[in-house]
């Protein structure tokens, strides 16, 4: 037990340092305009060199700097959370290599090497939410490795087409987009792959299936780490998606995206469940800013929601810790007099969330928001934008109901407290930064203020649609029993609005019906039957039957046969002769 407490205690401190010295560096490559290409040539044989490339710009290094400071934080967390499991070293060790995998990924501009971490982050993630062994995890795991391999097909098909060119060091090749057809399959490919890691429809329903793994695992992931990395590969090919057909295409999945996770989490009860949909909102919101060209706005929002989205789980995780695992929203209650500080923090990462002004999440949505005011967008667009935006407020403040007033509705004998010293202390870090990591964030990212006019109405559309919807949550949340008796007298509405529009039915029963039923009909009549009629089977018959003309000879000593056979021809021609 003393040497499991080092590891997460040395870990967190090296990540830490680490994270620490890339956020400097950061800020001093954008300061002073550098950018590092470093190229290892690991072997060279017969002409043919196996590079290692990597990249240093500020992006890379500020992003790495969040992702090793949320994961240390994490790792700290875990040392409670996770205390008593028999295992936890080898928890620690997958943390460690997803961490490693996205440090990977950040840093190639090379298609080979991402897929290294690509890959890393989908068989890791794979191992952690099926680190609960049980049939639900099982399942989960199996439907968060599945689709995401339809992305790694993506990049794998990316990496052939990227053959043409000489190199797979996309970073050359981004700017002649317009004049190459090869490059616009190469986008398409590396945005579908962006999609099934981004969880975006028809992809999405491994996101909350995802929640099968510990809640430190899916602090981690859905903050920084798997599901952003489809985010930020579309950052760095933004080149090849904006002002073409794939870039509509993304604007109106992306935009579609964030509107069904924001109805989906006013339905559901499930307290990590309503999280991982707010961050498939997020994300879609992310996307959509991509799609219509403004990749620095979206990596901004990519990182101030990273900090209050950590922790918003580890709150999450604490009360369900303390609950004694139980996740319904509906049992909790009057939490705020029972857990004031974890309470505190979670009020702090749901308003950062909504976007209250002067925590993190305000500076980026509301300048998302205003930049897409100003934009040309069409009435749809515009519509999903502000109308997801309504219903994150709404259900944000569903959830502060539901957990944090009224009566308590679980057991009487509780053991609820906030005496998680070290769990409180990981929330504690991560809330400052919650509350002060937007501003300083875009001090830094945009140091020259830029002025957006809008008109009144235009500019306070904003802050009106977050109002209606915060009290659209408060209202449907304070009548619950007439809202229920609607859902039921509604039900075909409420089952297709609260189970993400049928995708995870589609995603499990729909696959295993039609795909898997065909794959099974195939390999009958074609692999097994045809194939091996005219193929192997076939062949196997014809050579065992001719063994055995073979065998017969073999055994008639067929050289005396033969012997004898000439001397009697030649006899006879003698004889003739004669």
């Amino acid at each position: 037990m003393l040497w499991s407490v080092s590891i997460c205690f040395l870990s967190f401190i090296f990540l830490f340092l680490v994270s620490l010295s890339f956020g400097v560096l950061g800020v001093y490559f954008l300061m002073m305009d550098l950018i590092y290409f470093i190229e290892w040539e690991i072997i060279s044989l017969n002409s043919s060199n196996i590079v290692m490339t990597i990249l240093f710009d500020w992006m890379s290094l500020l992003f790495m700097s969040f992702v090793l400071f949320i994961s240390s934080l994490v790792i700290y967390y875990s040392d409670e959370y996770m205390l008593g499991d028999y295992s936890l070293n080898r928890f620690i060790i997958l943390v460690l290599m997803f961490v490693l995998s996205m440090m990977f990924l950040i840093i190639s501009p090379n298609l080979i090497s991402i897929l290294l971490g690509w890959d890393g982050l989908g068989l890791v993630s794979y191992c952690l939410v099926i680190y609960y062994q049980n049939v639900k995890s099982y399942n989960a795991g199996m439907l968060t490795a599945l689709s995401n391999r339809i992305g790694d097909v993506a990049l794998l098909m990316a990496i052939a087409w990227m053959l043409n060119f000489g190199s797979w060091n996309y970073i050359y090749y981004l700017e002649l987009n317009e004049l190459n057809y090869e490059l616009k399959i190469v986008g398409g490919l590396v945005l579908l792959a962006a999609m099934t890691k981004s969880a975006q429809i028809p992809f999405s329903s491994w996101l909350p299936a995802a929640m099968a793994a510990p809640t430190p695992v899916s602090a981690l992931v859905h903050s920084s780490t798997l599901v952003t990395a489809g985010v930020y590969l579309l950052i760095r090919f933004n080149f090849l998606i904006v002002g073409n057909m794939w870039g509509e295409f993304l604007l109106l999945i992306s935009g579609l995206t964030m509107f069904m996770a924001g109805i989906g989490a006013n339905f559901e009860f499930d307290l990590k469940k309503i999280i991982a949909l707010s961050t498939l909102s997020q994300l879609g919101l992310m996307m959509s800013t991509l799609s219509i060209g403004f990749y620095k706005l979206a990596f901004f929002h990519l990182l101030t929601h990273a900090l209050f989205k950590a922790l918003l789980f580890m709150c999450a995780g604490a009360i369900i810790h303390n609950m004694k695992n139980s996740q319904d929203i509906r049992y909790m209650g009057s939490l705020c007099s029972q857990m004031p500080l974890t309470s505190s923090c979670l009020n702090m990462s749901n308003l950062a969330l909504c976007g209250m002004p002067f925590l993190a999440g305000f500076y980026s949505k509301d300048l998302i928001l205003e930049i897409i005011s100003l934009s040309y967008m069409n009435y749809f667009s515009f519509f999903l934008f502000f109308f997801s935006t309504g219903l994150t407020v709404c259900y944000s403040l569903r959830l502060v109901y539901y957990s944090m007033t009224g009566d308590f509705n679980s057991f009487s004998l509780h053991p609820l407290n906030d005496e998680g010293w070290v769990m409180l202390k990981g929330m504690i870090s991560l809330m400052t930064m919650a509350v002060i990591g937007g501003s300083l964030l875009s001090w830094i990212i945009f140091p020259t203020p830029s002025m957006i006019c809008l008109p009144y109405f235009l500019s306070s559309l904003t802050l009106g649609v977050c109002l209606i919807g915060g009290w659209i949550g408060y209202e449907i949340s304070k009548f619950a029993l007439s809202y229920d008796l609607y859902s039921l007298e509604y039900y075909w509405l409420t089952s297709l609005l609260g189970s993400m529009w049928f995708m995870p039915m589609i995603s499990t029963y729909g696959v295993n019906f039609v795909p898997l039923k065909m794959g099974d009909f195939i390999n009958k009549i074609y692999d097994q039957g045809w194939s091996e009629e005219f193929g192997a089977q076939n062949i196997y018959m014809f050579s065992v039957d001719y063994s055995l003309v073979n065998q017969f000879w073999q055994n008639n000593d067929l050289k005396t046969y033969l012997f004898s056979f000439v001397i009697w021809i030649f006899i006879l021609m003698m004889l003739v002769l004669i």
